[in-house]
């Protein structure tokens, strides 16, 4: 018998046939998903007109098709997200400034009447500066500054999400982060990041590819989540908004904030792309995105969802990771080793570091206090700053701006690396934990953690290095 028909006969090995595969598919043109997707559709929408008759009114899904030729088009689409993620932004920032004050002013009277009882009642003094000066201090500053935030941010975005737009971001988006090697749907969980970093790694689950999946959880600190929208909105308001006309300077002071989140979603592209391609890389998983139709959005379904299951969870692990926070800062601050307090002991340790990033020691331990929330970033500021002995902020922008700027001596370099530092800097440590639960694994929550601090670090130190050689330091 011929050798060929016995070659034909036997049938090939798996790994034959596995490498046969790979070097087919070495062979195709990097758009052959999106085309053969694309045909697949096609086809089925052919049968479906062929086999499917339609006596109802088609006016819904004209109205639908229209929209989509705003919301997802190439030229509008962006331009609209960009302006819609504004609105929410201006939303939340000057909606919550009122109920912010008020909340702490509330909690903070109840701490006036705590700390006065323990007092009359004889209590140490360094008793009750620790539960009610420190402990609950860092309660009451982590609630005041996250809750109204997330109380408008998380129902906004859940609307937007019960609408039936989200899907149209991430259509929009998709071809970004398929450049950079991560999943469409990272887009929905980077924007969930925009509310709480925590929030937006437990919305990852969304993405099935365990491996794309833990992009999506590593980079999602590189977007400002509501606890440094003050830092920065101080930054932009003292050192941005100052240099404009009185009439320009808010909106300065917004477009700089802007600016950051901007350069955030850089951030969060460019590591997802240096992330699948080194140590997590691996083959894409197919994308198809089958757009719903726009739907009136729940209102029950929105608040349980935005109040319940995000703002009050978020919020819970915030408030474990506080208290601790506030009871350090207080014996920082009241604890004296000689002539100085551990406070600027440690300040002072930590100061050619600062230097070296174009910041100080006092930022970096502010920072360092602040793992476990983001919130307390300025009031530890101001608080090491005039040696208090409690967390406490500034009257107004204008003695703050005084602080800073005339007796400490801050420039507009110290500004913008403090402004990249609080983009880039390691996640708090609510959201450290919420990467351990959800990878399950001690590594990945130490990447997460490390990576976005070393970025920090980096970015900031070639910024001083570079603003220096030209003479831009001041």
């Amino acid at each position: 018998m011929n050798d060929s028909v016995i070659d034909r006969a036997i049938p090939p090995t798996p790994d034959e046939v596995l490498a046969r595969a790979r070097e087919l598919r070495r062979q195709l043109s990097g758009s052959f998903r999106e085309e053969a997707v694309k045909s697949l559709y096609a086809e089925a929408e052919r049968v479906a007109q062929r086999a499917v008759s339609q006596d109802g009114d088609t006016r819904a899904l004209d109205f639908d098709q229209r929209v989509d030729h705003l919301v997802t088009s190439p030229w509008l689409g962006l331009p609209i997200m960009l302006a819609l993620l504004s609105v929410v932004f201006w939303l939340t920032i000057a909606g919550a400034n009122v109920p912010s004050a008020m909340l702490a002013q509330g909690l903070f009277w109840i701490e006036d009447q705590a700390s006065g009882l323990f007092d009359a009642a004889g209590v140490p003094w360094w008793v009750t500066g620790f539960l009610w000066h420190g402990v609950y201090r860092g309660l009451a500053w982590v609630v005041s500054v996250m809750l109204p935030p997330m109380a408008i941010f998380f129902p906004l975005f859940t609307m937007f999400e019960d609408l039936g737009y989200l899907p149209r971001v991430a259509f929009n988006l998709d071809f970004l982060f398929r450049r950079a090697g991560a999943h469409g749907k990272q887009a929905l969980t980077m924007a969930m990041g925009f509310g709480c970093n925590a929030a937006g790694v437990i919305a990852t689950r969304i993405i099935d590819s365990p491996r794309e999946r833990l992009v999506a959880i590593l980079t999602n600190n590189f977007v400002p989540c509501n606890g440094r929208f003050p830092t920065l909105i101080m930054l932009g308001t003292i050192f941005v908004g100052a240099s404009f006309a009185p009439g320009f300077a808010s909106i300065a002071a917004a477009a700089a904030v802007v600016g950051v989140v901007v350069l955030g979603i850089g951030f969060t592209l460019l590591m997802s792309w240096l992330l699948s391609r080194t140590i997590l890389r691996g083959e894409a998983s197919t994308f198809t995105l089958e757009l719903p139709p726009y739907r009136r959005p729940n209102i029950g379904r929105i608040f349980y969802t935005s109040l319940i299951d995000r703002t009050l969870f978020v919020l819970w692990r915030a408030m474990w990771t506080a208290a601790p926070a506030g009871a350090v800062i207080w014996l920082l601050a009241n604890i004296h080793w000689g002539d100085h307090t551990l406070a600027a002991i440690s300040a002072g340790w930590l100061d050619p570091l600062g230097r070296a990033i174009g910041l100080d020691g006092v930022i970096l331990l502010a920072y360092v206090i602040a793992i476990p929330a983001n919130e307390i970033v300025v009031p530890t500021l101001v608080m090491a700053y005039l040696g208090a002995g409690m967390m406490t902020e500034m009257s107004g922008l204008g003695d703050l701006r005084r602080l800073l700027v005339e007796q400490q001596g801050w420039t507009m370099l110290t500004a913008v690396n403090l402004m990249l530092f609080s983009l880039l800097h390691n996640p708090c440590a609510t959201t450290i934990l919420t990467m351990y639960k959800e990878t399950l694994s001690a590594k990945w929550a130490t990447v997460g953690a490390l990576l976005p601090l070393g970025t920090a670090f980096l970015v900031c130190f070639l910024t001083a290095t570079l603003a220096r050689a030209f003479g831009l330091g001041v």
